[in-house]
């Protein structure tokens, strides 16, 4: 599915030019769960955006599922987002002037679905994610973990072919980060395709492989071979 080679990513000031990647090598397959640690600043964040097709590299190659994604315009990296990827973010990301509803609606809405078409996918998934029973309450009228169900919800509403995951249980307690994360390896388990930024140990052991940045590169791998197994 993802076929990274070399890739590099530079942000340049007036005064200094600073590598974020430098010449990363990542291959994610179908179906896999992947985890990207290590330390703030060693460009997490910036590969996952990459990966998620929010940011383009300097230099370097980027193919997602047959598409080469480096040097595209972002109105071509935005029509090959949808319906492709979801998004699952540490501070969840809801739109707080929309009901949990129409916050699971929206990706569907740009994908111009009909209505009906909508009001059963989301209800569908909302009911997947036990937060049927909150469909009309808003945002801030959730619990953390209610809310990272709601993000989760709408990241998976398009049954996309890879959910990219930024540290989903980072703002929540132990209870509800592991159930969450028991929801991402249900939805791995049927066949979606995870990348996941984490700082937690205990989360990693979640995926079938990690990859350890530092400085910009790729300095480990390991694997769970348990985990693999059952792919």
């Amino acid at each position: 599915m993802i076929r990274i080679k070399e890739l590099k990513k530079s942000f340049k000031t007036e005064e200094v030019e600073t590598l974020a990647l430098n010449k990363v090598n990542l291959h994610v397959e179908d179906g896999e769960f992947v985890g990207i640690m290590g330390p703030s600043g060693c460009g997490k964040s910036t590969l996952l955006n990459i990966i998620g097709m929010l940011d383009n590299p300097t230099e370097g190659s980027y193919n997602f599922a047959g598409n080469e994604v480096a040097g595209l315009k972002e109105s071509q990296r935005t029509q090959l987002r949808k319906g492709n990827l979801g998004f699952v973010f540490q501070s969840f990301n809801l739109i707080d002037e929309l009901t949990v509803f129409e916050n699971v609606e929206l990706p569907l809405i740009y994908l111009k679905e009909n209505k009906a078409s909508r009001r059963e996918k989301v209800m569908k998934v909302l009911e997947r994610m036990k937060i049927a029973h909150r469909e009309k309450h808003f945002p801030h009228q959730l619990s953390g973990g209610q809310q990272q169900r709601v993000a989760i919800a709408r990241a998976v509403v398009t049954n996309p072919k890879l959910i990219l995951a930024d540290e989903p249980t980072g703002n929540l307690d132990s209870k509800n980060g592991l159930e969450v994360m028991n929801l991402l390896t249900e939805l791995n388990q049927e066949g979606t395709t995870i990348v996941m930024v984490t700082h937690s140990d205990h989360d990693s052991h979640f995926a079938h492989r990690v990859v350890n940045l530092f400085d910009g590169q790729i300095v480990t791998e390991s694997h769970n071979r348990a985990l693999e197994a059952r792919v």
